[in-house]
């Protein structure tokens, strides 16, 4: 059984919750928290509020970071079955945002250019369709708050938190 047919069969058990409220791009570290069974139980029940909404995105950067971290073949086909309950965007065409991100940033001498490459593309392709991205990294508030590239930087829990 998939991570969404898992959430869905649980949704009938719990009660209400709410998710986001907007969609959102996710990102490996916030994807690793759930996975890895580290959130709240207030975190989680938004979690799977917000994954019965369909709020969760994905995009290609993102699922090749998730599933870099199988440690088997058997792993990797359960990752990716869990990944395909998921919306996918597109990031095609991304790169140059991400380039001129990350040179604002290097002009910015408040900050480090020296963000993630798969931040920065993440974050331009929430950017890209007027979403969020959901996360557990400081990162994204960096290039939410010195580009142009305009998303919501939501963390799944507060920072420090996990």
């Amino acid at each position: 059984m998939t991570l969404c047919e898992r959430l869905a069969s649980a949704a009938g058990r719990m009660a209400e919750s709410v998710g986001f409220g907007y969609r959102l791009v996710l990102d490996n570290s916030a994807w690793a928290r759930v996975i890895g069974g580290q959130l709240p139980n207030g975190g989680q029940g938004r979690w799977e509020a917000a994954v019965r909404a369909e709020e969760i995105l994905i995009c290609e950067p993102f699922r090749l970071e998730a599933l870099y971290s199988a440690r088997s073949q058997r792993d990797y086909e359960e990752i990716a079955a869990d990944l395909n309950g998921f919306e996918q965007v597109s990031s095609h065409g991304l790169l140059g945002q991400a380039l001129a991100a990350q040179a604002e940033l290097a002009q910015d001498r408040q900050v480090s250019h020296r963000v993630k490459i798969v931040d920065l593309i993440v974050a331009a392709a929430a950017a890209a369709i007027g979403a969020g991205v959901l996360h557990y990294d400081h990162d994204f508030d960096i290039i939410a708050t010195h580009t142009s590239l305009d998303f919501r930087s939501e963390w799944i829990a507060p920072r420090g938190t996990l």
